[in-house]
C-alpha cells in the first residue's frame, strides 16, 4: 500500500494522516535562495524561515511556539541555531534565509541551552503525563525528549503556581492553565486564523497565563469555540473534551464537513468506529486548516438516541408508526406509487432531491424520477435558496455558479457584501475575509441589518448601506447609475468582452434619474452620498469582489439583483482574475452539487434543458429508457397540485421542507392530501408528521461519496464507520428502483460518478483516482481544463459573450399596512445550521436554545415590550410566538429572527410571494405585527399536538 499522500502528508505506521508542520508559513517569493543546513545544500524561496528549511530538507529544529499555520513569534527559545559568520543563536522561526548562509542545528551549545529552556517550562509544569488527556500528543513531552531532558535542578519541578480550577464551562473543550507554558500560539491563532481576538495572555512574567478575558469563563467570553486555539496548543492546556474522555486517536480519515457551502476538509479521528474528534485538514482548500464550531464539534448528532434506525410505515399520518423490515418498506413504496399512478396518471408522483447527501445519492434520485416514475418532478431545496443564482448567473456569463475560489479574496482590494452573513453563515471563509480586511481590503455592506462584519477588532466598513428589505435591485441600479454617469466603467473590457450594444442599452436605463442615488434614497431607505461612495470606491478601489447570500435570492426580484451585480462586475471588469468576480455563498453543504446533479425539474445535469434532443439522447441511450421533453412540477407546484388532487405520492430525499419552506400552513395542506410521502432522513423531522413511511438515513460519517461546495469544488466524503441504519442513501434509492422493477447497478459511488463525467460536459475529466490524486477539483474539469478551472471567464464567458440586462425594480407586492407595519426579514447564526435538526442535537443548543426576535428600542417602546418579553409575530399568512431582544443591529420598521427551531416555526409567518424566474420564495420581506403575548399561538399548540401524536412508534412486541 501507497502510504504517502500528496502535498506533504504522510500515513504513519498507525494508521493516522499525518500532517508536517514546517514550523512557519511558505514563502510566496519567486526568487530562490540557496543554503547549507548541516552541511545539506538547498534552495527555498526567499523570505523563507531558517526552520522551514530545514525541515524541507527532512532536519527537525526543536519548537513549542511556532506552528506553519501562524506567522513566526520567536518566543520559546528552543529553535536556536549557529549561523556562520555571525555572533549569538538567533531563532530560526524568525531569522530568514539568506544566500550562502550556512546553518547548524545541533551543537553543544545549542543542545546545553536548549535543555536549559525546557528545564525552566517542565520546574512550573505538572508532571502527570500517564494521566494526562494529551498524553502521546503533546509537544511538551516531545520537546522534552528531544533535547534529552532527563532531571530537572530547579526547585518545583512537577507542580504549578497557578491553583485555579479547570475551565470546563465550554461544552467541547477544557482549560486548564496550569498546563500553559504561555507560548501564545492560541492567542495567535484567534487573532491572525479565526480573526476573533477573544484571547490575551493576562499577568506579568512568572504569573502570565493564557485568559478569555478579565475573571470571564470561555463560555461567557467572545470565543467562538472555532477550535484554532486547541487545535495551535502544544499541551494539555485547551483540548477536547472527548479526546480526555475517548483517549488518543489510532487511526484517521480525511472527509469533508456536511454543514455549510464552505466545504472544508476534515480529518476524522477515530477509536475503531469511534469519532474522537474532528480536525481540520490544514491541505484542505477550501478551509486551508481551519474550522467552526459545527465542523470541528458539532458531530454527536451520528449518535443521537433520536436517530431512526429501522424503516417504518403507517396507513395514515395519525397512526403511530410501525416498524418493518428494509424489504417491507421497500416493497410497501413500489406498490404504493405503482398503485398511485395507475390510479391517477404517471405524473402524479415525484421526488425531491437533497441538498445534504452527496453528488452521487442526488443523481440517482433525478434518475430515478426521470427514468423509473417516468417524468420530470424533480425538485430540490436550492429552490428555495440559490436558484435565481443559477439563473441570472447563467443568463449573464453562461454558466450558472460563482466565478471564483476562495483564496481569490486574497487578492481583493474592496470586497462587497450584499445579502449575506458570513461570518455566522460561512464563518471559515469569513475569517479568511477578515484577514484580509484587516491587510487594507475596504468593505462595503449591503444589508438591512448591522451584521459581525460591519464593525469588528480591527475591522470596519467603508460604507454600510442599510437598504429597507425588498430594495436590492433599486440600490444596485443606484450604484449602476454613478459608474455609468460618472465614467466609471471599464470600455475597454466591455467593448472586448460584452455585447456593446446591450451595454449602451442597459447604461441608458440606469442613467435615468429615477435610478439615480437621490431618487433611490426615497425609496431604499439609504443615503445617497453614501450610494455614491460605495459605487466610487467598487468602480475605482482595485480589485473588487462581490460576495452574496440569501439576502439577495430570496426576493421576488432576487433574480433581478443577481443579475444587476452581473452588470455591475462587467461594466467595471471586475471578472476572469483573482481578486473580483460575483460569488454565492452557499447554504448548505451540497446546494452547488445538487443544482449540478439536474435536481430541476427542467435541467438535466449541467444545466441542460429537458427539451434539448440532444442531451436527451444522451440520457435515452445510456439508461434504455424514452425520457419526457417537458420540464417537471417543482416543489410549489407539486404542492399545489396536490391541494387540488392530482398529485398523491412524493419521495424526499434528506430535506424538511415543512420546515424550510415558505407559508408552513400550504406546505402541510399539500402534504396532508398526498396518499404516499416518504421522508429519507435521520431523525424524524417535521416532515415525517406528515409520512406514511419512513426510510432512515445515513450520515457523512457512515458513506462514500462527494460534495460540490460554493467555489465549484469537488471534494471526497469517505467512509469512517459503518452505516447504523444498514444502508447509505444511494443504496436506499437503488433498492427503491429494483423493487420498482428497475434494475440501477452500482457498486461503489465511484461509479456513479463515472456516469456522471460520461453525461456532464463540465464533469468529464472528474474521478475519484483524480480527487484521489488531487485532493479536490473544481469544475468545469474536462479536456480544456484537465485539472479543473479555479477562476472561471478568464478571456472570455463560455456564453461567448457577456449580456447586460435591464434590472427594472419592481416593488414586492408584501407591503406593509396599518395592520402590519413592520418588515420581517430572517438569517442564519453562527452556532446553529438551516432547520436545525442536526445542531439541535448537540452541544450548540448552549450557545442558541431558541429563536428570538431582534427589534429597535423605538418599536419596542412604541409596543409596550421590553427585552426578553413574549411577544407573538404576527403576518397575513400566520402567527407564532417568541422571545424578542431589543437591538439596534435593525433600523426602526425593521425585525429580524432565525429559523432554526421548529417550536418556533418562522415560515408560518413568510408568504408564498416569490421570485419571478425561479419560484424562489420571498423569505427576506415580510410585513408582520408584533405585539405581547401570554403564551403560544393556537397553531403553535395545534402543530406541537399534531407533531406529539405522528411522532408515537410501537414497540417492537405490538407489530
Amino acid at each position: 500500500m501507497d502510504r504517502t499522500l500528496d502535498n506533504g502528508f504522510e500515513i504513519n505506521p498507525t494508521g493516522l494522516v499525518e500532517e508536517i508542520d514546517y514550523g512557519t508559513p511558505a514563502a510566496k517569493s519567486d526568487k530562490t535562495v540557496s543554503l547549507t543546513v548541516d552541511g545539506f545544500r538547498i534552495s527555498v524561496p526567499e523570505g523563507t524561515s531558517i526552520m522551514r528549511a530545514a525541515k524541507e530538507a527532512g532536519i527537525t529544529v526543536p519548537k513549542l511556539c511556532a506552528t506553519d499555520m501562524l506567522n513566526s513569534f520567536g518566543s520559546c527559545r528552543m529553535c536556536l541555531v549557529e549561523i556562520e559568520g555571525r555572533n549569538g543563536t538567533p531563532a530560526s522561526c524568525t531569522t530568514p534565509v539568506a544566500e550562502g548562509m550556512a546553518v547548524k542545528t545541533q551543537t553543544p551549545r545549542l543542545k546545553a541551552l536548549r535543555k536549559g529552556v525546557m528545564e525552566l517550562y517542565i520546574s512550573d509544569h505538572p508532571l502527570d503525563c500517564l494521566t494526562c488527556g494529551a498524553n502521546g500528543d503533546c509537544e511538551l513531552q516531545d520537546m522534552a525528549g528531544a533535547v534529552g531532558l532527563r532531571e530537572v535542578r530547579y526547585g518545583y519541578a512537577g507542580e504549578n503556581h497557578f491553583d485555579a480550577v479547570k475551565d470546563v464551562s465550554n461544552p467541547y473543550f477544557q482549560y486548564d492553565p496550569s498546563k500553559c507554558i504561555v507560548c501564545s500560539r492560541c492567542v495567535r491563532a484567534c487573532e491572525e486564523v479565526q480573526g476573533t481576538f477573544a484571547l490575551t495572555i493576562e499577568g506579568r512574567g512568572f504569573d502570565s497565563r493564557v485568559s478569555p478575558g478579565a475573571h470571564e469563563l470561555f463560555l461567557d467570553s467572545e470565543c467562538v469555540s472555532c477550535g484554532a486555539c486547541v487545535q495551535a496548543c502544544p499541551t494539555a492546556t485547551l483540548i477536547e473534551k472527548s479526546v480526555v474522555e475517548i483517549g488518543q486517536p489510532e487511526h484517521s480519515v480525511v472527509t469533508t464537513c456536511a454543514y455549510c457551502g464552505v466545504g472544508c476538509s476534515f480529518k476524522a479521528e477515530m477509536r475503531g468506529t469511534e469519532v474522537v474528534r474532528m480536525v481540520p485538514w490544514k491541505d484542505g482548500k477550501a478551509n486551508r486548516g481551519h474550522s467552526c464550531v459545527k465542523g470541528r464539534f458539532a458531530w454527536g448528532y451520528t449518535t443521537h438516541r433520536d436517530r431512526i434506525l429501522n424503516p417504518m410505515v403507517r396507513a395514515k399520518i395519525t397512526d403511530p408508526w410501525r416498524e418493518v423490515s428494509w424489504e417491507e418498506a421497500l416493497s410497501h413504496v413500489a406498490s404504493e406509487f405503482k398503485r398511485i399512478q395507475a390510479t391517477y396518471g404517471r405524473n402524479a408522483v415525484g421526488g425531491i432531491t437533497s441538498s445534504r447527501c452527496t453528488n452521487e445519492e442526488t443523481y440517482l434520485v433525478q434518475k430515478l424520477v426521470r427514468a423509473v416514475f417516468g417524468n420530470n418532478n424533480v425538485d430540490t431545496c436550492a429552490r428555495v435558496c440559490h436558484s435565481p443564482t443559477g439563473y441570472g448567473l447563467k443568463t449573464a456569463f453562461g454558466t450558472s455558479a460563482g466565478t471564483q475560489d476562495f483564496d481569490s479574496v486574497e487578492d481583493a482590494d474592496v470586497i462587497l457584501i450584499i445579502g449575506a452573513n458570513p461570518t455566522d453563515g460561512h464563518p471559515v471563509f469569513g475569517s479568511r475575509m477578515k484577514k484580509r480586511l484587516r491587510e487594507g481590503a475596504k468593505l462595503i455592506v449591503i444589508d438591512p441589518r448591522r451584521t459581525d462584519i460591519v464593525r469588528s477588532p480591527h475591522v470596519e466598513a467603508a460604507f454600510h448601506l442599510p437598504l429597507r428589505p425588498g430594495t436590492n435591485v433599486a440600490v444596485v441600479n443606484a450604484i449602476a447609475h454613478v459608474i455609468v454617469t460618472e465614467g466609471l466603467y471599464d470600455e475597454a473590457f466591455v467593448r472586448e468582452r460584452c455585447d456593446w450594444s446591450e451595454f449602451e442599452g442597459w447604461a441608458t436605463f440606469v442613467a435615468e434619474e429615477r435610478n439615480s442615488p437621490e431618487a433611490v434614497a426615497a425609496v431604499s431607505g439609504v443615503d445617497a452620498e453614501a450610494i455614491r461612495g460605495a459605487a466610487r470606491l467598487y468602480a475605482t478601489g482595485g480589485n473588487a469582489a462581490i460576495y452574496y447570500g440569501l439576502g439577495v435570492t430570496e426576493h421576488s426580484q432576487g433574480t433581478t439583483t443577481v443579475m444587476g451585480m452581473a452588470n455591475l462586475a462587467m461594466a467595471t471588469g471586475n471578472l476572469g482574475r483573482r481578486g473580483v468576480g460575483v460569488n454565492p455563498l452557499r447554504g448548505q453543504n451540497n446546494v452547488q452539487g445538487s443544482c449540478d446533479m439536474g435536481s430541476f425539474p427542467h435541467e438535466f445535469t449541467g444545466y441542460r434543458h429537458v427539451s434539448d434532443d440532444a442531451t436527451r439522447d444522451i440520457f435515452e441511450k445510456l439508461w434504455g429508457v424514452p425520457l419526457s421533453n417537458e420540464p417537471g412540477l417543482r416543489i410549489p407546484n407539486m404542492l399545489d397540485a396536490a391541494v387540488e388532487g392530482a398529485f398523491k405520492g412524493l419521495y424526499i430525499q434528506g430535506e424538511d421542507i415543512v420546515q424550510s419552506d415558505p407559508d408552513t400552513h400550504h406546505v402541510a395542506a399539500g402534504l396532508e392530501a398526498m396518499e404516499c410521502v416518504v421522508v429519507q432522513d435521520l431523525f424524524l423531522n417535521e416532515t415525517a408528521n406528515y409520512a406514511h413511511v419512513f426510510l432512515p438515513g445515513s450520515t457523512f460519517l457512515e458513506k462514500d461519496g462527494t460534495f460540490t461546495n460554493a467555489e465549484r469544488r469537488i471534494s471526497r466524503v469517505r467512509k469512517v464507520m459503518p452505516s447504523r441504519s444498514g444502508m447509505a442513501d444511494w443504496e436506499i434509492t437503488l433498492a427503491i428502483a429494483k423493487a420498482l422493477g428497475v434494475e440501477m447497478h452500482y457498486d461503489h459511488p465511484s461509479e456513479i460518478m463515472d456516469e456522471i463525467a460520461a453525461t456532464t460536459p463540465s464533469f468529464t475529466g472528474v474521478s475519484y483516482a483524480k480527487l484521489e490524486a488531487m485532493g479536490s477539483v473544481q469544475w468545469p474539469c474536462n479536456e480544456k481544463a484537465p485539472e479543473g478551472t479555479p477562476i472561471m471567464h478568464i478571456g472570455g464567458f463560455s456564453r461567448g459573450l457577456g449580456k447586460f440586462m435591464i434590472t427594472e425594480y419592481v416593488a414586492t407586492d408584501e407591503r406593509t399596512t396599518g395592520r402590519f407595519p413592520l418588515l420581517l426579514t430572517t438569517g442564519r447564526i453562527l452556532s446553529q445550521y438551516n432547520v436545525g435538526a442536526q445542531t439541535r442535537r448537540t452541544e450548540n443548543t448552549v450557545w442558541h436554545p431558541e429563536d428570538v426576535l431582534e427589534i429597535h428600542a423605538h418599536d419596542a417602546e412604541n409596543r409596550g415590550i421590553r427585552d426578553g418579553d413574549w411577544i407573538k409575530l404576527e403576518s397575513r399568512a400566520g402567527a407564532t410566538t417568541l422571545r424578542v431582544k431589543i437591538s439596534d443591529r435593525v433600523a426602526p420598521g425593521v425585525v429580524y429572527t432565525t429559523f432554526h427551531h421548529p417550536d418556533t416555526q418562522a415560515n408560518v409567518i413568510t408568504t408564498d410571494y416569490s421570485d419571478w424566474a425561479t419560484n424562489c420564495p420571498e423569505y427576506k420581506v415580510t410585513a408582520v405585527q408584533v405585539a405581547p403575548s401570554n403564551g403560544p399561538s393556537a397553531w403553535q399548540e395545534d402543530y406541537a399536538e399534531h407533531a406529539r401524536l405522528s411522532r408515537r412508534i410501537l414497540p417492537a412486541a405490538a407489530e
